[in-house]
């Protein structure tokens, strides 16, 4: 099926839509905390969805421009789904679609914080200097520190710490032990996601210049990574359980498991495909998990 330059398609598939799980299970985790400790306010959770979708969906736009403009003389190493190397998208109308997207984000994170600011002890204002940062760093990620080993810190700060803190935060108006542990469980969990894409693409990387960990410390360091990852958000899960509830991140930690024997076993290679959209299915599981062992008395 042709798509047309610019249509409401190729828009979808610039956003990719399959990577907005990673920025909407944190919030549904930190509202899944929130509701536990009776601080539950929906409009805020709301928007708290959208300000992190959106911002998403910024970085997504962010990162197809700037790999189209740093590898356009390389189109080949460009997935399918990169919307300006398919001519989808004209360069022009991603930056501006960068623009109106990264504004109608800081909308909605100020709906947030004005929803928030009689809950909060400072009014929530000391929450927008974070959705400042969370803008910068949408930039910087894709455009220099994802090439300089830092993309697994980050996923771990930026889909961890700050979605499920500063969600929690916004209801509860507090920051406990509960948020925290919920915080690391999350972004080792969708680490997991970022370190096997750079595992199947460590070749690539290397050839490219991008330093991810993987590069600069090898396959061998790659595939147990991944593995402890998932134990590590398992680890942090367990927190959470009391009692047969326990069972539930054990579950994942099977699913997880089993992914990385087979990633394991195929090593390298275009098959590793496989593996994400793996991770990808038990991120979603882990996610659920997460939330209803938070929420089970």
């Amino acid at each position: 099926m042709e798509i047309k330059q610019n249509s409401p398609r190729a828009w979808l598939l610039a956003a990719r839509p399959k990577t907005l799980s990673a920025a909407i299970i944190p919030v549904i985790v930190g509202t899944a905390l929130a509701l536990h400790h009776q601080s539950l306010y929906p409009l805020t959770a709301l928007l708290c969805l959208l300000f992190a979708a959106l911002m998403q969906v910024a970085a997504n736009f962010i990162n197809d421009l700037y790999d189209f403009r740093k590898g356009s003389d390389r189109d080949d190493r460009l997935g399918p789904e990169r919307a300006c190397a398919q001519g989808w998208i004209s360069t022009r109308a991603m930056a501006a679609g960068i623009g109106v997207t990264l504004a109608a984000a800081c909308l909605a994170g100020l709906g947030a914080l004005l929803s928030a600011s009689g809950r909060m002890e400072y009014g929530g204002w000391e929450m927008a200097a974070t959705g400042l940062v969370c803008v910068v760093f949408a930039f910087l990620y894709t455009t220099r520190l994802s090439y300089w080993g830092w993309g697994d810190v980050l996923v771990v700060v930026f889909f961890g710490l700050v979605p499920v803190g500063g969600t929690y935060y916004l209801q509860a108006g507090t920051v406990t032990w509960d948020a925290v542990i919920a915080s690391l469980s999350c972004g080792l969990l969708i680490d997991t996601l970022l370190m096997v894409n750079n595992y199947r693409d460590r070749e690539q990387d290397r050839l490219s210049g991008k330093r991810t960990l993987v590069v600069c410390l090898g396959e061998r360091f790659g595939r147990y990574a991944y593995l402890l990852l998932g134990m590590g958000t398992t680890a942090f899960a367990l927190w959470f359980a009391n009692g047969w509830d326990v069972a539930l991140p054990l579950l994942y930690l099977a699913l997880h498991i089993r992914t990385w024997q087979r990633m394991v076993a195929i090593g390298h290679g275009k098959k590793l495909n496989s593996i994400l959209g793996e991770t990808s299915r038990n991120m979603l599981f882990m996610g659920v998990m997460l939330a209803a062992t938070i929420l089970l008395p």
